[in-house]
């Protein structure tokens, strides 16, 4: 089977969207939000793609100007401007230019929750932009009247102290949100530790999981620690996922998500969720289950984790050639 690196897999409408931007046109971006309308996962995953690349920003600016009044367009301009505070934080930008993009950003996303009140997604850009700054007041419009303290959630066993009043109000529009608890999960590691990062996900899946995606977060936070513990080639990198922790969460996300999703279904689950999967299944030995996974992937595949576990292994600089060694290995 052939290789194609890219996180749309089988989604042809959005590539199509994404071919139409390149040509500098947005009429099939429309439509495809359009059409997504609220099925809130899927749409972040083709919102995510849609402002990946910056070039393709300009168009989406266009769009926004040419029709400010349209939630699709202008959710995409605030993602797009998030998304470029974000980068510009994480590339050592000056503190002021940071700020005064992560203000665009949330004017843009007071205009698309004005327009759409019933999405999450203004509020998921929010818990985005929390990563600058954990001042309730620039990220939270309701901040002055929620139950104080702000930043503390009434559960005993949970102590962490973040901005829990915007993923309360991404759950009560999307209940479980994949994109929710994954910003979340990145709040804890870029704000804390990686560490941190793995016991919030622990709580979360500790019986409070609605939907079953959220299984593979898991997974994510396993490899943030790994990341730190491991990225430069430290000993150790070759155990770190033949444990008995990850087989558990390998094989609950697997049982818990994977087999219940419909074969029909495949095409539309985020790339990056397989790839993680299959990653671990194979990491802990469960190659039976790898291979199901390896199918519902398809030809496709994204760089991520593979690439990071290829070079802290010191193995080939090009990821591909491991992966495909492995995908054949647990396919026979």
């Amino acid at each position: 089977m052939n290789l194609i690196v890219s996180p749309v897999g089988a989604d042809t409408d959005l590539r199509a969207a994404l071919e139409d931007l390149k040509m500098g046109r947005y009429a099939a971006t429309h439509d495809l939000l359009a059409r997504t309308a609220e099925n809130w996962s899927l749409r972040a995953r083709r919102c995510h793609q849609l402002v990946a690349d910056a070039r393709d920003r300009s168009i989406i600016k266009m769009w926004r100007d040419e029709d400010p009044n349209n939630p699709h367009a202008v959710t995409l301009w605030a993602k797009a401007l998030t998304e470029a505070a974000l980068d510009l934080h994480r590339g050592g930008g000056v503190a002021d230019v940071v700020g005064r993009a992560a203000a665009m950003a949330q004017q843009e996303w007071k205009r698309a929750e004005y327009l759409w009140p019933k999405s999450p997604e203004p509020w998921i850009g929010r818990l985005q932009l929390a990563q600058l700054v954990l001042d309730p007041s620039s990220v939270d419009p309701y901040w002055n009247r929620r139950v104080q303290p702000w930043d503390r959630l009434n559960d005993p066993v949970m102590h962490f102290l973040g901005p829990w009043p915007l993923l309360n109000e991404i759950n009560w529009r999307d209940l479980g949100s994949r994109e929710g608890h994954h910003r979340m999960r990145e709040y804890f590691m870029y704000r804390q530790s990686p560490a941190v990062a793995l016991q919030y996900v622990h709580w979360l899946v500790a019986g409070r999981v609605v939907n079953p995606e959220l299984l593979v977060l898991p997974l994510y936070a396993l490899m943030d620690v790994y990341r730190q513990r491991h990225g430069q080639g430290q000993t150790g990198a070759l155990g770190f996922f033949q444990t008995e922790q990850v087989r558990h969460f390998a094989v609950q996300a697997y049982d818990g998500w994977f087999v219940r999703v419909p074969h029909t279904e495949h095409a539309w689950l985020s790339q990056w969720d397989l790839n993680y999967l299959a990653h671990a299944l194979v990491a802990c030995g469960e190659t039976h289950r790898a291979a199901r996974v390896f199918q519902a992937m398809g030809p496709y595949a994204v760089p991520q984790p593979w690439q990071d576990i290829n070079a802290s292994l010191g193995r080939s600089k090009d990821w591909r050639h491991e992966f495909l060694r492995i995908r054949s290995s647990v396919q026979r």
